[in-house]
C-alpha cells in the first residue's frame, strides 16, 4: 500500500461509481428533454395511467416547504451534497465487487446529485412523470426520484433480508 492509501481505495466499491454518473446523466438528460418538448402544466398522454407534464418543485419530496423564500433550496442543497459525500465514504469502504448494497448506494448518489445540480442551476428541480389513477395524481417526479426510492428499496432489501440471511448460513457453515 502507497502512502495516500490508493491501494486500499482500488479494492473498494468506488469503482463502481460510473453507474450514479450514468444516472445522473441519464437525469439530466431526460430533464433538458422535458423542458424542451413539454409546456408546464400541459399532459401528454403516453400510456393509460402515465402523462408526461412538466412541472418544477422548490421544495422537497411532494414540494415540502415549497412555499417558502428559496433558503429551502439552499438547505436541500447543502444536505443532498453532505448526504453525498457520506455515500461515497460508505462506498469506499464497503469490498470492491457487486452487491445489492453497492447498486442502492449508487443509485440513492446519482438522484441525489441529479437533484442537486438542477437546485443550484435553477433553485427548483425539473419534475415530468406524472402517474394517475382516475382522477388522483401521484406527485410528479423524475429520473432522480427513480433512482432514489429504487435505491433506497435495494438497500433496505440488503439491510433486512440478504445480510441477515447470509448471516445464518454462515453461522449453520460454522456449526457444522
Amino acid at each position: 500500500m502507497n502512502a495516500f492509501g490508493l491501494n486500499r481505495l482500488r479494492a473498494s466499491a468506488l469503482p463502481s461509481l460510473w453507474l450514479a454518473l450514468i444516472w445522473v446523466v441519464a437525469d439530466q438528460v431526460t430533464k433538458v428533454w422535458a423542458e424542451t418538448h413539454l409546456m408546464v402544466g400541459e399532459p401528454v398522454a403516453v400510456w393509460p395511467h402515465l402523462n408526461w407534464t412538466l412541472a418544477y418543485n422548490y421544495g422537497a419530496a411532494f414540494s415540502f416547504l415549497a412555499d417558502h423564500d428559496g433558503w429551502q433550496t439552499w438547505f436541500f442543497s447543502i444536505l443532498a451534497l453532505v448526504v453525498s459525500v457520506a455515500l461515497i465514504i460508505w462506498l469506499a469502504r464497503l469490498p470492491r465487487g457487486w452487491s445489492t448494497e453497492v447498486v442502492g448506494l449508487n443509485l440513492i448518489l446519482g438522484g441525489a446529485i441529479g437533484n442537486v445540480i438542477d437546485r443550484i442551476q435553477a433553485g427548483r428541480v425539473t419534475d415530468f412523470i406524472d402517474f394517475y389513477i382516475g382522477s388522483w395524481h401521484y406527485a410528479t417526479f423524475n429520473i432522480a426520484d427513480i433512482a432514489i426510492s429504487l435505491g433506497a428499496f435495494l438497500l433496505i432489501l440488503s439491510e433486512f433480508w440478504l445480510k441477515p440471511r447470509a448471516q445464518k448460513r454462515k453461522a449453520r457453515k460454522a456449526r457444522a
